[in-house]
């Protein structure tokens, strides 16, 4: 067992710009077992290796034995030599989670687990598509063709789960309608209810009340391959 000093782990992890979810599930602990690292109430770990390694620093900055974090290769890459050096982090490469739901465009089942994995973006792309903090950002992909010709089966969506209330029409969501997912335009209507239109013509459009739709995030790019 380590002990961890729970100031430099805050520090590490605003460093990262990893929150306790993200350094959880990158490293197969439970978020309150990281909240407890932080608060002091817990201080010892098995983990210290994977916690170091997800965060880009050494294991003994994170035990108050060294003052230099050292940084290394960071979440979900491998540590490659290069003439006795680790090559450097790229400033501008942040990770973001790849949901491998396929949002129906028409509509999903959301009866099963979905898995979570870590994909790298460009911080410069991503700015052409949004202003939202990368921990608000995720991938997924779209399934169906009620959103043809804006989205296509199978493109990737990049979704904005930092914008989940409807206060504006025409915009582009991901959302639930009971346990079915949904890529669909909302419209809010002055009498509570949503309004839910499919670009595709020949699908008509719904309504739903407020208290049936949940909110998951705003599309805010489609990668198209050419």
């Amino acid at each position: 067992m380590w002990e961890i000093v729970p100031e430099r782990l805050s520090e590490a992890m605003q460093q990262a710009g990893l929150n306790q979810t993200q350094l959880a599930e990158a490293v197969g602990l439970k978020q309150p077992s990281i909240g407890r690292l932080l608060n002091g109430e817990t201080r010892t770990t098995r983990s210290l290796a994977e916690i170091a390694d997800a965060l880009a620093v050494a294991p003994a900055f994170l035990t108050g034995k060294a003052d230099d974090p050292q940084p290394g290769q960071g979440l979900g890459e491998q540590r490659i030599a290069f003439r006795g050096k680790e090559p450097e982090r790229d400033p501008d490469m942040v990770s973001i989670d790849h949901i491998d739901l396929r949002f129906g465009m028409g509509g999903t089942f959301l009866d099963s687990p979905v898995k979570v994995e870590k994909r790298q973006f460009s911080r410069a792309w991503l700015r052409e598509f949004t202003r939202a903090a990368p921990e608000n950002l995720f991938s997924t992909l779209g399934d169906g063709d009620s959103m043809e010709p804006t989205i296509r089966s199978g493109e990737v969506l990049l979704i904005d789960r930092g914008q989940s209330r409807v206060i504006r029409g025409d915009g582009i969501w991901a959302f639930a309608l009971g346990e079915i997912a949904m890529v669909k335009r909302l419209r809010p209507m002055p009498d509570g209810t949503v309004q839910i239109h499919s670009d595709n013509p020949v699908v008509r459009p719904d309504v739903a009340s407020e208290d049936e739709l949940h909110v998951i995030g705003r599309v805010v790019a489609v990668v198209r391959r050419l």
